[in-house]
């Protein structure tokens, strides 16, 4: 959702164990920039490290090192040839700023590095021995393949549960359609390295959407691929028989979402979760019980009617990494957070309206399915995930579920009343001090 996964808010989320998808509701260059910014964040090793020339000036590599958010550059002449290496501390204190990069820089005979096939300890080691903040992974032939940072070491420690690739990097995925572009798209998203490719539209049971999933499943075997969104056995058998990994269910359940009203179609998400994994009964792919999710409570509901994993959006929608400035209102601080059905998010030049099947029409006759408004700000995302994780723990030791696949078939459900709901949650009381994990507004 644009209103809350870019880089910022999936590299915090990666951090904490879980997975982001970037939006497409911006051109295909940023949006591949987006999953590249996540995926060179944090690395076991930097296999395509941004390199300087040996032929650049400090003016040259400081802009360099001002446009990537990081100082230390691998310098090479105009044959490839590793020459040496330059940090921010070379160019601190250096007062002429059209002095060349070799001039300043840690040449090829003093430099530390590390094959490419040595454990990641002696990288670490050597880092220690030389009191230095970066090595360089080299080949036989000393060629470059690669940069380690120090700085990754501590990320790593200090973020045991990060989602990881098997080169130590972070997880991302990004959202596409089926629109025109899609092709190009998935291309430059795959040469970023996208993680998982979601073909996401409001009515995954479609032809339009099965034949996308059966293209790029052709296309790229090896790529994770999730399709949606479905809410029958039958949505998510016809997807999961094109090649689909994961299957997204839900139509309507989302908090900015008003298709149930709208068109009058949808199904409860509890049930939808339940027949979707009756459709996929026998194979290993996956459910994804998108939208509803209100309290930790929910997370454990989803998973006990089958699904193998949640997506959120206005939990983390006003986190601190989620995009969009804090606003003042009413004495309250929030952040803006839409639907992508909404006007505001089909109408913009890269919009979402061909996930509404409205891709044609312009912005006088489009025909929403969500809302925009504001929700409350919440600080970091790494508090609103401690939160979810410590309520369904707690869910977990309730029904005695020693893991997750023991709580997707061990627990069962009672039906509960309006009356009972109503003793479910806070009643005859004037709370005073909001809990961070209870939030009714």
């Amino acid at each position: 959702m644009d209103t809350v996964t870019e880089a910022r808010l999936a590299i915090a989320l990666a951090q904490e164990g879980g997975i982001g998808f970037i939006h497409k509701n911006m051109t295909i260059e940023e949006q591949a920039a987006n999953v590249r910014k996540v995926k060179k964040y944090e690395s076991g090793v930097v296999s395509d490290p941004v390199t300087a020339s040996a032929e650049m000036t400090v003016r040259e590599v400081q802009a360099l090192a001002q446009q990537h958010g990081f100082s230390g550059f691998p310098v090479l002449d105009k044959q490839g040839e590793l020459v040496g290496i330059v940090t921010g501390r070379d160019m601190s204190f250096e007062a002429n700023l059209q002095a060349k990069v070799t001039d300043v820089m840690t040449p090829r005979e003093r430099l530390v590095t590390v094959n490419e096939n040595a454990p990641r300890e002696q990288a670490l080691k050597l880092m220690h021995q030389h009191r230095i903040e970066k090595v360089l992974v080299v080949d036989d032939n000393f060629k470059l393949k690669g940069l380690i940072t120090v700085r990754d070491y501590y990320k790593a420690a200090s973020k045991p549960n990060a989602c990881k690739d098997e080169f130590g990097r972070l997880r991302v995925g990004a959202a596409v359609g089926v629109g025109p572009g899609t092709d190009e798209r998935i291309a430059a998203l795959v040469e970023a390295g996208v993680d998982i490719l979601l073909i996401d539209t409001s009515h995954g049971h479609s032809q339009g959407v099965i034949d996308r999933v059966k293209q790029t499943r052709a296309q790229y075997p090896d790529l994770q691929i999730v399709a949606g969104n479905v809410a029958t056995a039958e949505g998510a058998k016809a997807l999961a028989e094109a090649g689909a990994n994961a299957v997204k269910v839900g139509i309507g359940p989302g908090s900015i979402c008003t298709t149930r009203i709208v068109t009058g179609c949808g199904v409860p998400q509890i049930t939808a979760i339940s027949d979707a994994v009756e459709g996929v009964k026998g194979t290993d792919v996956c459910i994804i019980a998108d939208g509803g999710i209100r309290f930790s409570g929910d997370i454990a509901k989803a998973l006990v009617a089958g699904a193998n994993c949640v997506m959120v959006g206005s939990m983390f929608a006003g986190t601190e990494e989620a995009p969009g400035e804090v606003e003042l209102y009413h004495g309250r601080y929030y952040k803006s957070y839409r639907g992508m059905g909404s006007l505001g998010a089909m109408a913009q030049r890269n919009g979402s309206s061909d996930r509404y099947f409205q891709g044609s029409n312009n912005a006088e006759k489009l025909v929403p399915e969500g809302i925009e408004g504001r929700v409350a700000y919440k600080g970091p995302i790494e508090t609103i995930i401690h939160q979810q994780m410590g309520g369904l723990r707690s869910a977990m030791g309730l029904t005695g579920s020693p893991d997750i696949d023991t709580l997707r078939t061990k627990p069962s459900f009672v039906k509960v009343t309006a009356a009972g709901m109503g003793e479910s949650h806070v009643h005859d009381v004037q709370i005073t001090k909001e809990a961070p994990n209870y939030r009714l507004g």
